[in-house]
């Protein structure tokens, strides 16, 4: 799954360079690509998560793998009109490989270990953003974008080949081999509670995707675009440090306090510019925040949802985070295009914690109207949440 996660962490920046730099067009309009590819993926992650729960792993795979490698591969010849209309049905069709992770890490793992394994699964996610962004700016620079994006699309189609072989469990052993039952109605589990989850994690990949496209324009503004890659892998070992606390802690932190810490330290950055090292420097109280709040997401989700339907469950976790990324590309770009790349990490910001402050308000609707003396399943959202 490491491997599967790289050409996925390439992507996004990737084709911002193409789009900006070799189509010649601004950040707002490699948002709205980058946006109609998220909000793709948005639409068709439950329902690519229901037909894994209803025939397994590997018809999903092979089909969402031919369509990614194809996507990818067409991507640097095609005008950007063309690639504005094709990038919607390709993020619907790109391979699950987070969901697919957080599956095989729920069937693998005992609940009392889960937190601890998450944490573990989401530093391999961000050890995968080390080499992935890097090396795409790398072969973007120093070749072409268009070696970079068939590269992409090249690694889909071999690392789809390879997960449809491993054929890797999504179910535990005791879920395997009990009798298969009918698919409880959704509105019967996606309760309140995981929808106040599901819109703090809007709000934390607006911001992580906020923070990432304004460290772009910064660099790229004062001439060090370059220096993208080492800027990237810094952040990802302050979350990857970040993770590893969280997962050892006996007490951490809820994923509504860490999605606001996530939020409140990236508007500071804003006042941050060159050099390069500098910038990378402030970054790293934000991202102490960033695995820990996705680890803290997974973990309420496959609270929250019975195993029958936890690839669907995945999927909408996946489609809050793409419609966090969504969103938040065509904001800061916009913000950006309109000011300076320094307002773009207080957009970030403020975005985020407009998302937090409406999955709290519904969290604090839920506990009100239901106790949670009366109610586990409230309580365990109110863990999740704060």
């Amino acid at each position: 799954m490491f491997f599967t996660r790289l050409p996925m962490t390439a992507m996004g920046i990737t084709l911002t360079l193409h789009i900006v730099s070799d189509l010649g067009r601004g950040y707002g309009a490699a948002g709205l690509v980058g946006s109609a590819t998220m909000a793709g993926t948005a639409l068709g992650a439950p329902t690519v998560g229901r037909l894994i729960d209803r025939h397994g792993l590997r018809p999903v795979v092979a089909v969402c793998g031919a369509a990614s490698a194809a996507f990818w591969v067409s991507t640097p010849h095609l005008p950007f009109e063309a690639l504005l209309v094709v990038a919607l049905p390709a993020g619907a069709l790109v391979v699950p490989a987070s969901s697919i992770a957080r599956q095989v890490v729920t069937a693998l793992v005992p609940p009392g270990q889960r937190r601890t394994a998450y944490s573990l699964d989401t530093i391999s996610l961000e050890t995968s953003f080390m080499i992935g962004p890097a090396v795409g700016v790398l072969v973007s620079t120093q070749l072409s974008s268009t070696v970079a994006l068939t590269g992409i699309g090249v690694a889909f189609g071999v690392l789809a080949l390879v997960l449809y072989l491993t054929n890797p469990p999504i179910r535990t052993a005791e879920e395997a081999a009990a009798p298969r039952t009918a698919r409880p109605p959704i509105l019967s589990w996606l309760t309140p509670g995981l929808v106040a989850t599901l819109l703090i994690a809007v709000g934390a990949l607006f911001v992580l995707i906020g923070t990432e496209l304004a460290a772009l324009a910064t660099l790229r503004a004062a001439g060090e675009v370059s220096w993208t890659g080492v800027v990237i892998a810094v952040m990802c070992v302050a979350s990857l440090a970040g993770g590893l606390v969280h997962g050892a802690v006996s007490r951490p932190l809820s994923q509504l306090r860490l999605m606001v810490l996530l939020a409140l330290l990236v508007v500071p950055v804003g006042l941050v510019g060159a050099p390069w090292w500098l910038l990378a420097l402030a970054l790293v109280p934000t991202n102490l925040m960033c695995a820990p709040t996705l680890a803290a997401t997974t973990e309420s989700v496959s609270r929250l949802a019975p195993p029958s339907v936890r690839g669907e469950a995945m999927g909408l976790q996946d489609s809050a985070t793409r419609i966090g990324l969504a969103l938040g590309s065509p904001v800061v770009g916009f913000v950006m295009d309109h000011t300076a790349p320094g307002w773009g990490f207080v957009a970030a910001g403020v975005g985020g914690l407009l998302f937090a402050g409406a999955g709290a308000l519904l969290h604090r609707r839920v506990v009100t109207r239901r106790p949670a003396a009366a109610a586990p399943d409230s309580a365990g959202s109110a863990a999740a949440t704060g």
